[in-house]
């Protein structure tokens, strides 16, 4: 995850890798499909960059 993020947002994308890699659905990409999503839902709540 980049710097700076919340424990919450760390947790999140930790649970959502690992879901990702134990159904075996995205294959090497678990890591960059975890990211994405928790970045995702962090601007969907209207936070910008650096908050």
């Amino acid at each position: 995850m980049p710097r700076g993020v919340s424990k919450k947002k760390e947790r999140q994308y930790e649970h959502i890798k690992k879901s990702a890699e134990k159904s075996g659905r995205y294959g090497r990409r678990a890591k960059e499909v975890a990211a994405r999503t928790v970045l995702k839902q962090h601007k969907m709540k209207g936070h910008k960059k650096g908050e």
